[in-house]
């Protein structure tokens, strides 16, 4: 059948279905491996935050913070308030164009009933038009500290390469402002979609900060009590390779589990700022929610959160002496994890008492989500039925995946159903 449009990837689903039961279900992810954690050997720690950058197009900010924390905590630097601040409106950047794009350009559709963003464009031309306004907006965000919203180049271990002048800061929090209204009524428009009712049984992973809406920096929880620092991840969180797929899996204490912006807001509800919990209280949707099909308005929730906290975080914006503090090498181990718009980002970095890389694990949250989505697909297709034609079948698994925002090129193209009955 043809393959799954509006992801970013390639793969195929493969289903077996005896006596009207799924039998076997497989998500291939077939895409060589990229070997990135390998291509890190022996580079110096300066390079890294730009070479992780090329991991994904779409969420570089979120691998260069992960990565630039984890060696930060290896040579015990403490950059400061100012780029505490900054970063965090640097990932700000992220979560509004990304979000901005999969909600308008790659879900939206399916809900609708198109099957593709320009049909539905020519229907909804202005709610087309305000998703790419917000979308843009996330990339001269990210622009303004990275140089460019495309492989940014302005993050480095202990900060930034330059600091944004106060004018520019000025210009940039009106823009950001003038996109409250809009960011606001996008929360109502994806709660009044007609969102499929599908509540699941599944375990929330998240990072937990005490005072704030989670992105840099926080401890790992979940729904079902777990609460660790980001060091322990490998004591509970093991990755496997299953045959059918060059994207490892992961699980919690054996289990699939769940990351990403409905993750994120199930855990973090009160960390939200008081107009966003007002406008997610305003749809009549409750959360923490078990509907995987509200991700959609989480991720507007995020948004209108991520346009808020970069309005706060400009708002007395001062030029620092100097953009990043001095590194200085250690030998060590050091880890980092970020809240990536598909959920967490976890990176362990070895390095040498010069440092060189010795050894780098990176685990991106599409490979996490993986065995979360093949449990889905499981549950959605059986509810549907499984009686119904191979068509009918394969458009609801393409909304199922499309609903977690793979990009499975960070994990490992994707969709192509084999479906076969007995």
């Amino acid at each position: 059948m043809p393959v799954l449009a509006r992801v970013e990837g390639e793969g195929a689903l493969d289903l077996e279905v005896h006596d009207g039961r799924i039998q076997t279900l497989r998500l291939r992810i077939f895409e060589p491996p990229r070997l990135f954690e390998k291509f890190l050997e022996g580079r110096e720690y300066q390079e890294i935050p730009d070479m992780v950058a090329r991991i994904c197009g779409i969420c570089p900010v979120a691998y260069q913070m992960s990565a630039v924390h984890a060696i930060e905590g290896i040579f015990g630097q403490a950059p400061g308030p100012w780029v505490r601040a900054m970063r965090r409106v640097f990932y700000c950047g992220e979560w509004i164009q990304s979000h901005s794009l999969h909600i308008h350009l790659l879900a939206a559709p399916d809900f609708l009933g198109y099957s593709s963003a320009s049909e539905m464009a020519r229907a909804h031309p202005d709610i087309v038009r305000r998703g790419l306004a917000l979308q843009a907006l996330g990339n001269e965000i990210i622009r303004f500290f990275g140089g460019r919203s495309v492989h940014p180049v302005g993050a480095r271990v202990g900060g930034f390469h330059r600091a944004p002048s106060r004018a520019e800061a000025a210009v940039l929090r009106e823009q950001v402002r003038a996109a409250l209204p809009g960011a606001e009524a996008l929360v109502a428009w994806t709660a009044a979609l007609n969102l499929p009712d599908d509540p699941q049984d599944f375990v929330s992973v998240a990072l937990r900060h005490p005072d704030e809406y989670p992105m840099n920096e926080g401890r790992i929880v979940s729904s079902d009590g777990l609460d660790i620092p980001i060091a322990d991840y490998e004591s509970h969180f093991r990755e496997h390779q299953e045959p059918h797929s060059t994207a490892l899996y992961a699980a919690l204490d054996g289990r699939p589990y769940l990351v990403g912006p409905l993750a994120r807001l199930n855990l973090n509800l009160d960390r939200l700022h008081m107009p966003v919990r007002e406008a997610l209280g305003r749809t009549g949707i409750a959360f923490p929610s078990r509907n995987m099909f509200h991700s959609i308005v989480a991720r507007a929730a995020e948004i209108h959160y991520a346009l808020l906290e970069t309005s706060r975080l400009l708002e007395d914006y001062t030029e620092p002496e100097a953009p990043f503090v001095p590194a200085v090498p250690r030998v060590g181990i050091g880890y980092g994890c970020t809240e990536a718009p598909r959920g967490l980002l976890w990176h362990r970095y070895d390095l040498d008492a010069a440092g060189q890389v010795l050894h780098a694990r990176i685990v991106p949250p599409t490979s996490q989500n993986q065995a979360r989505m093949e449990a889905d697909l499981r549950h959605s297709l059986e509810t549907l039925g499984l009686d119904r034609d191979g068509e009918t079948l394969r458009q609801q698994a393409e909304m199922v995946i499309r609903n977690y925002d793979p990009c499975i090129s960070c994990a490992t193209h994707f969709l192509k159903v084999r479906l076969e009955r007995r």
